[in-house]
């Protein structure tokens, strides 16, 4: 992998990404594939439509069905689901915390129980990255302690300890790997920990940067916490994280929260909420949020966004649209998912414009003044 950094606006970065499937212009917003497809579409809407250069699948969902063995048969990731850029694979960690009942954590790993019929299962850092191997993935995120929040200082505490023992196992059992030719094309993120406590951040990510990996996340965040101590975090951690190399900020967010988090530093992002809202019928524009069933919409000739250039808006209406949510028509779906991601994906591209004209004060300003409008 290959990271440079070819333009910077105070500490907001526009750079390049290479894996051995693409070249990722960053700032970057991941569309969620967490089986291996962006929900309601398929790899030709993708790479028809959008054109995202990476997308980002689930280790802990694909490892209980189909099963990663299956995966890595029928060609890994690229040729199971016929994606042909890159993947990044979460580790499954907070999946197996948040979708258990009954999560034991010990020195060696985690023990979950599957949410689809219940079975044990134990990771180790070792296991998810041999997982991720037969996953075939550009970008493997490493096993890490979480922690929910508010949470004690001891429990934080145990948690960076823990997630930099894991860590310390997963690059070594990392670099093991690729000399004996596994995994050479695939690249090692850890991800920092610590919750919203300063010294704790700053502790997890000096002592996980001190490594050898490929990339850090930062991990914790987005789960209840008030924005503002989300971008506080943020701005403390990137401090303490080298500059030669990207950073992720898992699981994040809404597009004022990428704008934001752009501003801090930060060049890589995913979240589900472009796709899970545009099912809810929320969809994004450039002057806010609309709930497309809305009676307003009845007769409403216009496209869901006029600044917008998707598929969708310069093919269907807002009546059209807000009939196919209202009969539960599963074409709306794709439609709307369509218009969500490609206004994501838009939104990092316009921010990187700005950044390499030494703008990007004056697009996040036009920013929040289309939302006030």
């Amino acid at each position: 992998m290959e990271f440079s950094i070819e333009a910077r606006d105070g500490e907001a970065r526009a750079g390049t990404l290479v894996t051995a499937h693409s070249r990722i212009p960053t700032p970057v917003f991941m569309p969620v594939g967490t089986v291996g497809a962006v929900k309601s579409l398929d790899a030709l809407d993708l790479q028809s439509h959008l054109h995202p250069e990476v997308i980002l699948g689930n280790t802990y969902h694909l490892y209980l069905r189909p099963g990663d063995e299956v995966v890595r048969k029928m060609g890994g990731l690229h040729g199971f689901t016929r994606f042909p850029k890159s993947f990044l694979t979460d580790s499954g960690g907070f999946q197996a915390f948040s979708l258990s009942d009954n999560v034991r954590i010990a020195e060696d790993g985690i023990t979950f129980r599957s949410h689809l019929d219940g079975s044990p299962h134990h990771f180790t850092p070792q296991k998810v990255l041999d997982i991720q191997y037969n996953l075939g993935s550009d970008i493997m995120m490493i096993l890490d302690d979480l922690v929910a929040l508010p949470a004690e200082r001891n429990r934080i505490r145990e948690s960076i300890e823990r997630t930099t023992r894991w860590a310390e196992r997963s690059i070594e059992y990392h670099r093991q790997r690729q000399e004996e030719g596994i995994g050479r094309d695939q690249n090692i993120f850890a991800i920092v920990q610590g919750g919203t406590d300063p010294e704790f951040r700053r502790i997890s990510a000096e002592e996980l940067c001190a490594l050898d990996f490929d990339g850090f996340a930062i991990g914790g965040l987005s789960v209840g916490e008030p924005n503002r101590e989300m971008y506080d975090t943020v701005e403390w951690t990137t401090r303490f994280m080298p500059d030669e190399k990207p950073r992720y900020l898992m699981g994040v967010g809404t597009p004022e929260d990428l704008v934001e988090n752009v501003e801090r530093g930060v060049d890589m992002f995913d979240c589900v909420m472009p796709t899970r809202n545009a099912r809810n019928g929320t969809l994004f524009t450039s002057f806010g949020k609309i709930g497309i069933k809305a009676a307003r919409f009845t007769e409403d000739e216009s496209p869901i966004d006029p600044a917008c250039d998707c598929m969708t808006c310069r093919t269907y209406s807002r009546a059209y649209l807000r009939h196919l949510f209202r009969a539960k028509e599963l074409t709306y779906f794709r439609l709307a998912t369509i218009h969500n991601l490609h206004y994501y994906l838009n939104l990092m591209k316009e921010m990187r414009k700005a950044i390499l004209i030494g703008k990007f004060t004056e697009f996040k300003r036009e920013f929040y003044q289309k939302r006030e409008s």
